[in-house]
């Protein structure tokens, strides 16, 4: 059996950003994958909260740690709701959709 022990990997987004910013174009593109970087954001939260590796979320779920790795990352993969309803009761979490209107200028 797989080891499932959970191991936090040490990440400051602030500093990340910071750097990333200085590259050209890279705020255009952030914020065209601004939605999927809040889902990204929210699934490792919700999984770090739950102590579980990629590997323990795969095998709840019945598919593979890259299939996780690749669900977790923002931009390349865009889930389904049926694959973000199974991670989120996977990690022990109900998925909640809401569309907020645009505020008015």
């Amino acid at each position: 059996m797989p080891d499932l022990e959970f191991k936090p990997i040490q990440h400051n987004h602030k500093e990340f950003l910071a750097r990333a910013e200085k590259r050209k174009g890279f705020a255009e593109a952030y914020d065209a994958l601004a939605l999927e970087y809040q889902i990204a954001d929210q699934m490792l939260k919700a999984r770090a909260r739950a102590g579980l590796t990629q590997s323990a979320v795969a095998e709840r779920m019945g598919t593979t740690k890259s299939a996780i790795s690749r669900l977790e990352s923002a931009g390349k993969n865009a889930p389904s709701i049926t694959t973000l309803k199974r991670y989120a009761q996977a990690v022990g979490c109900e998925l909640q959709v809401h569309l907020v209107p645009h505020k008015a200028a």
